[in-house]
């Protein structure tokens, strides 16, 4: 085939170079026992962040990353550390030295990089030894573990340095540093660890920092560990042509939990939904509320043991779950020792200086806006609490891997456009489409139903004119949604009886019957059902916890109630006549008629039918 001349008759190169071209991981010269592992987990061809960066790692230099999360940065930081690994053991088989850290924010996140390492490494014996830190076990179980010199340590940087300074751990030897959300770790309080553990991390390591933003806290990471990183700015295909339908719904503070129940009783959503909420509190008054109508969900907060959250994902990414109610808790409760200013302060300043920097650019800014722009920095709040520990190990929008999500529904509003976009970037990945939809209160309802007021809802306006300008930017299009309001309101009654049973008191119960339950589920079953595991169904988080008053008529919806396009997509078993007597069985009254009838030598009336005594044989 005849390759084309330019205007100087030279041969033109071929529009797909060897940059375009497809790379295996056959040709980035891993170990054999890393290629058989990544065949036996299925890894045909890199993604582009692990093109780019394993050549690069491999090389002995220095990276700092940016990509979303679920684009493969975990296999691209962990091959490269496992190849060094490797590669020391086959130079000293007597080496014993713990050589590579990977540091992340929460416990979550390092239980999903522990199970990578162990996928990868499944091939390669006792060459690669790791562990991950943040596992519940006591000191002495700790220190144990350390004693055998594992070559990987996977934790959170408190952990870390706790056992540094306890002898318990030594980084002497170590030759590879990875810092996992990068933009996170800072943010979420270890400022302080980071900087002992600085000083206590040998000169030379090479380093490796991914996040999915670039921000000062990386900055502040790059110039403590890094030296001269090559910097990696990567979009993938699949990002600019993610598939993220963004829609937005304007209604009043109880008009959310009409639609929610509308969205879910006629199956208007089809597959797995993430619903996040703007607290604790807030999980489980709409886990109460949707159990009204027998629709079963599961929460995923702070305040649940680490084993419950870890068990909660893995469930929920099997498909056992398809509704997760969760609280971003970050949002609300964080705030950065370094900078003594809330995330979504830090955030806000951050965007206003790309604008500044964009309109600059373009046309110039005017005194007036920088005026105006200096005025509202003065005005906003610097301090807020610090977060507690539980807070610090846990995050729900960032890091957690979520498969095959539909359907992401803000129930609240994020109180920044960053946090929307991470939010939402839980739906539409691998290439699969995925939806969004917002709720927003108007100014003019905010504070009209006081049961379900929240006071973050009076700023929904202003945060969607960011999201809005943000997402517009990035090629995206935020979208209203109208709900047919006349055929929704033939349910606003059923909302109505369905939220007056879900009282304050009833929402503290609730929530602390489900932490009883779970923490009895997460320690002193853990290893029965590890022997047992035909009998993990015992775990499902998403029974009933049960609100003030059950309303057993609500879980139905009337056939006269159903809109002539809804009948298709439901359930026949969840439409019909509802009767006024009540379907469900009084125990203590059936076990005195059980014990009358044995009194009287009878089979009590609830007992066991004899089939052949009853069966009739039909006529062919």
């Amino acid at each position: 085939m005849k390759r084309k001349l330019d205007a100087n008759d030279v041969p033109s190169p071929e529009p797909t170079g060897t940059e375009e071209q497809e790379l295996d991981f056959e040709a980035l010269g891993l170990d054999p026992r890393l290629r058989q592992a990544l065949i036996k987990e299925k890894f045909s061809t890199p993604t582009l962040v692990q093109a780019k960066a394993i050549p690069l790692a491999l090389e002995g230099k220095d990276i700092l990353a940016r990509a979303k999360t679920g684009s493969g940065k975990t296999a691209a930081y962990v091959l490269p550390v496992l190849q060094a690994i490797l590669q020391q053991k086959s130079n000293d088989p007597t080496l014993k030295a713990t050589t590579g850290l990977i540091l992340v924010p929460t416990r979550e996140l390092a239980e999903q990089v522990q199970k990578v390492v162990t996928s990868f490494t499944t091939f390669c014996g006792k060459d690669v030894r790791s562990i991950n830190l943040t596992q519940k076990v006591s000191d002495a179980v700790q220190r144990t573990m350390l004693a055998d010199f594992p070559d990987l340590v996977i934790s959170t940087p408190t952990r870390v340095l706790t056992n540094v300074n306890n002898s318990a751990l030594s980084l002497e030897k170590l030759t590879h540093l990875v810092i996992d959300e990068a933009d996170l770790v800072l943010s979420y309080g270890y400022d302080d660890d980071i900087n002992a553990l600085s000083k206590a991390i040998p000169r030379g390591v090479q380093t490796f920092l991914m996040s999915a933003t670039l921000t000062s806290e990386v900055d502040a990471l790059k110039s403590l560990f890094c030296r001269s990183p090559v910097i990696l700015k990567l979009e993938d295909k699949e990002e600019k042509g993610a598939e993220v339908s963004q829609f937005v719904v304007k209604c009043a503070e109880d008009e959310k939990f009409l639609l929610t129940y509308v969205i879910f009783k006629l199956q208007l959503v089809k597959g797995k939904v993430i619903i996040f909420v703007h607290d604790v509190d807030r999980c489980y008054r709409v886990k109460l509320f949707l159990e009204q109508f027998g629709i079963k969900s599961c929460v995923l907060n702070s305040e649940l043991p680490i084993n419950s959250r870890l068990h909660v994902v893995e469930e929920f990414n099997k498909g056992i779950y398809d509704i997760i109610i969760a609280a971003d808790d970050q949002e609300i409760m964080g705030t950065a020792k370094s900078s003594k200013k809330v995330p979504e302060v830090i955030e806000e300043e951050e965007e206003e200086k790309e604008e500044e920097k964009e309109e600059k650019e373009e046309i110039g800014s005017s005194e007036d806006e920088e005026e105006e722009e200096s005025t509202n920095k003065k005005s906003r709040p610097e301090k807020r609490r610090k977060m507690t520990n539980k807070e610090k190990d846990y995050g729900i929008s960032r890091g957690i891997d979520f498969q095959n999500v539909a359907c992401v529904l803000n129930f609240d509003l994020p109180s920044t456009a960053k946090s929307y976009t991470h939010r939402i970037g839980r739906t539409g990945r691998a290439g699969k489409a995925g939806m969004a939809l917002s709720f927003v209160v108007p100014l003019e309802q905010y504070g009209k139903h006081k049961p379900t007021s929240i006071s973050s809802a009076k700023k929904d306006e202003t945060v969607l004119a960011k999201i809005t300008k943000r997402q517009g930017k990035m090629g995206h299009e935020v979208r209203p949604y109208h709900f047919e309001m006349q055929q929704v309101d033939a349910f606003r009654y059923r909302m109505t009886d369905a939220l007056r049973a879900i009282t304050r008191l009833a929402v503290q119960e609730a929530r602390a019957r489900e932490i009883r339950q779970e923490l009895i589920k997460s320690e002193k079953l853990k290893r029965h059902f590890e022997e047992n595991p035909e009998e993990l169904r015992q775990l499902r988080h998403d029974g009933e916890l049960r609100a003030a008053r059950v309303q057993s008529h609500l879980k139905h919806v009337p056939e006269y109630l159903m809109p002539a396009k809804g009948r298709k997509g439901i359930s026949k078993e969840d439409v019909g006549y509802v009767g006024f007597r009540k379907t469900t069985v009084n125990r203590i009254r059936k076990a005195r008629d059980h014990n009358r009838a044995k009194a009287k030598g009878k089979k009590a009336s609830g007992g066991r039918v004899d089939p052949l005594k009853t069966f009739n044989r039909g006529r062919k």
